[in-house]
C-alpha cells in the first residue's frame, strides 16, 4: 500500500530537488522530496490561499495546520515578521524540510513541529488559523480540526481555509457556521473555495 503524505514516516525513496517559487510578492527557494504533498511545485489551492491571506486585527500568533515542507507559514512569516507563525505536521519528512526551508529563505519567526492536526499546540494566543485540509483523512477528523480551531482563536480570531467545492466546502460552511460568529467565502477560484470564520 503505498504512503499518503499525512503518513508520520514516508516509505517513499528521498529524492530532494530544490526550486524557486514566486509567493506574495517574494521569491523562495523550497526544497522538496518524495513523500511529500506537491513536491514539484506550491499547489494551486495553498498559492490562492496564501494570496488572499489578510492578517486578522487581533494580537496573537499564526498556526499553519498541515505545513508540508512550508510553503503557506513561511511565506506568512516572511510577509509579517512581528507575529510568530506555528506550522505543523504528522509528516517527518515534511517537517525537517519546513526547517531546512525556513533556513533557506531567512525566516525565523517560525516554530515548526509535529502535531496531529491540533493535538499539540505551543502557543495560548492565536490569532489565525491556516490550513488547506487534508482531505482525505475523511470528513469527521476534518470537522474535529474545525471545531479544535474555534477552541483556540482569541476572540475575533480567524480560520482560513482552502477547499474544493466538490471536496465538501459547502459542508465545511454548514459546519463551522455552527459556531463561528460570521463564515463568508473569500473568493472563489477554479473550484476552489477560500473560507474565512470568525470566531
Amino acid at each position: 500500500m503505498s504512503d499518503h503524505y499525512y503518513t508520520n514516516n514516508p516509505h517513499a525513496e528521498s529524492k530532494p530537488r530544490r526550486w524557486d517559487f514566486p509567493l506574495r510578492g517574494m521569491t523562495f527557494t523550497f526544497e522538496t522530496d518524495a513523500g511529500v504533498f506537491s513536491k514539484s511545485e506550491v499547489d494551486f489551492g495553498s498559492r490562492v490561499l496564501i494570496d488572499l491571506f489578510e492578517m486578522p486585527d487581533v494580537a496573537g500568533d499564526i498556526l499553519d495546520v498541515g505545513c508540508g515542507y512550508g510553503p503557506i507559514g513561511l511565506s506568512i512569516a516572511k510577509s509579517y515578521p512581528t507575529r510568530e507563525v506555528h506550522m505543523m505536521d504528522v509528516n517527518d519528512r515534511a517537517l525537517g524540510l519546513a526547517k531546512k526551508n525556513a533556513t533557506l529563505n531567512g525566516v525565523q519567526n517560525v516554530q515548526i513541529y509535529e502535531s496531529d492536526a491540533l493535538s499539540i499546540v505551543n502557543t495560548k494566543n492565536v490569532a489565525a488559523v491556516l490550513t488547506n485540509p487534508p482531505i482525505r483523512a475523511g470528513k469527521q477528523t476534518i470537522f474535529k480540526f474545525y471545531d479544535r480551531a474555534f477552541e483556540l482563536l482569541v476572540e475575533q480570531g480567524e480560520l482560513w481555509i482552502v477547499i474544493q467545492k466538490k471536496q465538501g466546502a459547502p459542508s465545511t460552511i454548514d459546519h463551522l457556521a455552527e459556531k463561528f460568529s460570521s463564515v463568508n467565502i473569500v473568493d472563489k477560484v477554479r473550484g476552489y473555495w477560500i473560507i474565512k470564520a470568525v470566531k
